[in-house]
């Protein structure tokens, strides 16, 4: 089973959340998605011993063959090639990897080579595994097509999503069987977790709220989840110990028993969400 965590928006305590019920989940596996800054290491502590490069195909031109004639740049959509008189050239941060320039040469001047953007880590038990995109590179979409490779049939998946609703969330969602979506009782969090809520709605895959830094008024997002049908599954409310725990590394279920007491509940529950028993 997958279980996207994801909102509309960071800092509303998705890491939190996912990292939490990965920790009271039975042979389970914790995904971190968001390869431009990974951070549930910070809080799982695991001791990455094991490592793939990602690696992208680019293309590599063949001067002393090629005419000149264009068709690779007119093909390509990113602007990743031009070609002057007398050279063509390319800009590898842009290409998305199609190969389409390879396919319209007609000279066969370009060729593909390999082209490091990132990597997978992994603790030896595989229970944390995380990509991580190099610094300066524009696209992790490759990552997290190898980060899926690493989920073992047989293990419940918590899948850490990036945040917002960009290419890299929908794609990190592809597959998954329940997505909590994680928030805050504010006019912000409000508008974002509309946008993931559509985001889900749109894809097929039910989903069910946990509302973090809930306090005493949280009608701005119970209305919202009473008219959308979708259940709030968890409230941990606004606490300057759990921010405090937080700061130091230490997550709710590890810092009480009652915590992780709550988020074995809900880990529970997912089966049968994910099948749409109501919560």
């Amino acid at each position: 089973m997958r279980i996207a965590v994801l909102s509309g928006k960071g800092g509303t305590g998705k890491t939190t959340v996912a990292a939490s019920l990965a920790l009271v989940t039975t042979n389970s596996q914790y995904i971190d998605c968001d390869v431009e800054e990974p951070n549930g290491f910070l809080y799982l502590k695991p001791e990455f011993s094991r490592s793939s490069e990602v690696k992208v195909r680019v293309p590599l031109i063949d001067e002393s063959i090629c005419t000149h004639c264009g068709a690779c740049a007119r093909i390509c959509q990113f602007n990743a090639l031009a070609v002057t008189p007398n050279r063509v050239l390319t800009f590898p941060e842009l290409c998305h990897h199609c190969g389409a320039c390879s396919l319209v040469c007609e000279a066969g001047a370009i060729t593909e080579v390999d082209r490091r953007i990132g990597v997978i880590e992994a603790d030896a038990v595989g229970f944390a595994v995380q990509g991580r995109l190099d610094v300066g590179e524009p696209v992790g979409i490759p990552i997290l097509d190898d980060l899926k490779i690493w989920i073992e049939p047989g293990r419940t998946a918590i899948l850490d999503c990036p945040p917002g609703a960009s290419c890299a969330v929908v794609h990190s969602l592809e597959d998954c069987d329940f997505a909590i979506l994680v928030t805050e009782p504010t006019p912000f969090g409000l508008h974002d977790l509309k946008i993931a809520a559509e985001l889900v709605k749109t894809m097929g895959i039910p989903a069910g709220i946990v509302l973090n830094k809930a306090g005493k008024d949280n009608s701005i997002i119970e209305t919202f989840c009473t008219e959308q049908n979708l259940p709030i599954l968890l409230k941990i409310p606004y606490s300057r110990q759990i921010a405090t725990d937080y700061s130091n590394g230490i997550l709710p279920v590890q810092a009480s028993s009652e915590w992780a007491y709550l988020f074995g509940e809900l880990a529970a529950k997912l089966p049968g969400l994910a099948q749409g028993v109501k919560a």
